[in-house]
């Protein structure tokens, strides 16, 4: 198959694990992700997704072809919806779509976004990745998705999983890391000591097989911000994670990160 490039058309898109409606939800895809389809068997297309290298399936009606130029040149995420519950876009025949914070502008210029040859009106002062400061702007991001509901795969407001936001929150720092906490875990530098925690750093907890299956975004030494049931703030000690509601630890402590 000759190379072919393609850019989600849609706010919010699954991707799924086999080429099925009932396949596993492994991520989603936001309005301007580019990919590089690697396979058709339509109404499914295989997609490597370009910000991450992810993997699968999804429904090509969900997606706009687009020229290698325009892969390459939407592979710039500068330009980003902002920590906010109403992005507009408005389209050429004036229709509207709602985008989730953290999807990107294909190139933004001038009040306006582009997929290929489609262009759309942003109604909203987007979010510039070149501007933002880490040890300012990380809490603000992060609290944006607290008490959002709790949903494998997810990436928005309305359904985020332990490494979603992790992800979401970084981009938005203009950090890029890897979708699942397994792989992000492989990146930044090593905290050796809890008490050496700084605000952002990503702590990692593994399973009774020791592999990697939870991460959140530290606060400080004694709190951390993660996904369970929703995005909510627990204290954390070296052990791992203590729900008060639950009366118990719910999460065994692994390793902490640190990628600024």
């Amino acid at each position: 198959m000759e190379q072919k490039f393609a850019v989600c058309r849609v706010a919010v898109a699954p991707l799924r694990a086999e080429a099925s409606d009932k396949s596993e939800i492994k991520t989603q895809l936001l309005f301007g992700d580019e990919v590089e389809v690697l396979e058709q068997a339509e109404p499914w297309w295989k997609i490597r997704n370009a910000y991450d290298d992810y993997i699968g399936w999804m429904d090509f009606k969900q997606l706009k072809v687009i020229s290698a130029q325009d892969y390459h040149t939407y592979s710039v995420h500068r330009f980003l919806a902002p920590a906010e519950v109403i992005n507009r876009l408005t389209a050429a025949d004036g229709s509207a779509f709602y985008l989730p914070a953290s999807a990107q502008l294909p190139a933004y210029k001038d009040g306006k976004c582009f997929l290929g040859d489609d262009v759309y009106q942003v109604d909203f002062a987007p979010h510039d990745v070149t501007l933002s400061d880490p040890l300012k702007d990380l809490r603000q991001f992060s609290f944006f998705f607290l008490n959002a509901p709790y949903l494998w795969g997810g990436k928005t407001l309305f359904g985020i999983d332990c490494s979603g936001i992790t992800q979401s929150v970084f981009k938005m720092l203009n950090i890029k890391i890897k979708r699942d906490a397994i792989q992000q875990g492989e990146q930044g530098t090593t905290v050796d000591f809890l008490p050496e925690v700084k605000m952002g750093d990503l702590a990692f907890f593994d399973n009774a097989e020791g592999r990697i299956i939870h991460v959140g975004i530290m606060l400080d030494a004694n709190r951390i911000l993660h996904a369970s049931g929703k995005i909510r703030i627990d204290p954390i000690d070296d052990q791992g994670i203590y729900n008060p509601e639950l009366g118990r630890y719910s999460h065994k402590l692994r390793i902490i990160k640190r990628f600024f």
